[in-house]
């Protein structure tokens, strides 16, 4: 794409979404909780993962250090958990249902994000239950929305190369249909900047469009750029994507999307310069604080492993734009 035309997308995204939002960016003081690393998969794109439970690396934490990580991001002003995993084999259903309740007892008021999709279909079928049987007893627990991981790309001749041994597209679809029908509002995502082309982007994006006319239920699309360490499918993908290529990527997200609310210029995986960026390009939302993240750390990614509320705040400003602190249903907290 030339860079006129580029200029003229990034233009026609932020127009669309000072229209909805203005120049308010959004922010949430959160931290995330990655409770095991050990998974019945092997994507090819993930690099956090660990097949065999003995491995030196692979851990699996009790509801103890999970309660204690809760603590110390609440103490420090922490209104968010996003918490997911890897599928371990072992831990029963009982431990996300007991995470969950050991988590609203303690803090009433913090909002539970937790578990994607693919997390709901490993727990369905290991119980043998219903997906929305599933999410239901989840719900009871204290589950308060759903994060929009495992979604990397839903076209199923790429999601086959990527991914096959995961849950389809259909079902990663159906999870958040369930769940958007029993009053569970979610994230959606796409893992992109590997192997897909442009118009797979682009049928991604339009299934995501098609449920949202349906439902209604997501709250924020993030757009996740690949990251190429230490994964197979990092072999195989010969360049990486350029900063133009995920700037264009998130402008066309905000326009395709134009029934989501918001766009996420995710800090963590797209770096703090080019997530600033991304701000004058559709996103309205740059994350939060997270605190500690290693899905992403694992494959490649050198941002800061948190950023304070202050250094959020100003990164915002520093850009001509306002923040605005949000809770996970984008209601502000205020604005400075």
């Amino acid at each position: 794409m030339e860079m006129e035309d580029f200029s003229k997308l990034a233009a026609l995204a932020n127009n669309l979404k000072e229209k909805m939002h203005g120049k308010n960016v959004y922010w949430v003081r959160n931290r995330q909780i990655n409770y095991t690393n050990v998974c019945r998969l092997h994507c090819k794109f993930c690099a956090f993962s660990k097949i065999k439970k003995n491995s030196p690396t692979a851990y699996n934490m009790s509801l103890d250090e999970i309660l204690g990580k809760a603590k110390e991001a609440v103490d420090s002003g922490a209104r968010e958990l996003h918490i997911v995993g890897g599928l371990h084999p072992d831990n029963p259903f009982s431990y996300y249902t007991d995470m969950l309740k050991m988590l609203k007892k303690n803090f009433p008021n913090v909002h539970l994000k937790c578990f994607t999709a693919v997390e709901i279909c490993h727990f369905a079928k290991q119980e043998n239950r219903s997906v929305e049987n599933i999410l239901t007893e989840l719900k009871e627990a204290g589950l308060n929305t759903m994060p929009g991981g495992g979604a990397e790309i839903l076209v199923p001749e790429i999601r086959k190369e990527i991914c096959g041994e995961k849950e389809t597209g259909e079902e990663w679809l159906f999870v958040h249909k369930t769940a958007h029908k029993l009053g569970i509002p979610t994230n959606a995502s796409m893992l992109f900047g590997h192997i897909e082309s442009m118009e797979d982007r682009i049928k991604h994006l339009e299934m995501l469009r098609d449920l949202q006319n349906e439902t209604n239920g997501f709250l924020a699309f993030l757009p996740l750029v690949f990251l190429p360490q230490n994964n197979a499918l990092g072999r195989k993908v010969k360049e990486k994507t350029d900063e133009e290529d995920i700037l264009k990527t998130i402008a066309l997200s905000r326009l395709i999307l134009d029934n989501i609310p918001h766009i996420k210029a995710y800090w963590v995986q797209l770096g703090v310069e080019t997530a600033l960026k991304a701000l004058h390009c559709g996103a309205s939302d740059i994350d939060g604080t997270v605190m500690e993240e290693r899905i992403s750390r694992a494959a490649g990614a050198n941002s800061p492993n948190k950023l304070t509320a202050n250094r959020i705040q100003e990164l915002i400003k520093g850009e001509g734009l306002i923040p605005v602190e949000r809770d996970a249903y984008y209601r502000k907290f205020s604005i400075l």
